[in-house]
């Protein structure tokens, strides 16, 4: 049974949290699980969320828990046609192991399921990072595949995992 006693809320990204943020953006430790180089600076992330501000095709999210923001979770290339999005999801490293992944995963899929009334959420995980797979497995994500080598951190060529969960999953019908 998924630990559902974290809770957490979901708010809009604002310009006021991009500090945070950039903070996130500039950690290796994070930043390799998200496949990107661990480089931004904070004027590239403000002019990034100057021209994101009015994408439809995009949702980010911060975290939040307790002691304010532990986190952001993103649904992105949001596709209305056809009903996807792509999933992302960073909680920062000393808020990582207290149940804010699981519980935020739970809530924007929630949103993207009941709000957006999507069909279907995936997203990418490195195959190496097994806390994580296991929060999406317990979420309800199912693997969809292994693209082998897809990028490359820390010296060498890495395998991503797809997974991806249904509405009719998640809602339970």
């Amino acid at each position: 049974m998924a630990d559902t006693s974290t809770t957490v809320t979901l708010r809009a990204l604002e310009r006021a949290d991009l500090p945070f943020v950039h903070l996130l953006f500039n950690d290796f430790q994070v930043m390799r699980y998200w496949f990107e180089e661990p480089y931004e600076s904070l004027a590239e992330l403000t002019d990034l969320y100057d021209r994101h501000i009015h994408d439809e095709r995009e949702r980010r999210f911060v975290i939040e828990g307790e002691s304010g923001a532990v986190g952001v979770v993103e649904l992105v290339e949001i596709d209305h046609i056809h009903r996807h999005c792509e999933f992302q999801i960073i909680v920062a490293p000393g808020n990582q192991g207290r149940g804010y992944a699981g519980a935020a995963t739970r809530k924007v899929l929630s949103y993207a399921f009941g709000v957006l009334n999507l069909h279907k959420v995936y997203l990418l995980v490195d195959t190496e990072n097994h806390a994580a797979v296991h929060i999406y497995e317990k979420t309800g994500f199912t693997v969809e595949g292994v693209l082998r080598e897809e990028y490359f951190s820390a010296g060498r060529y890495r395998d991503a995992t797809r997974m991806a969960i249904f509405q009719r999953d998640f809602l339970g019908t």
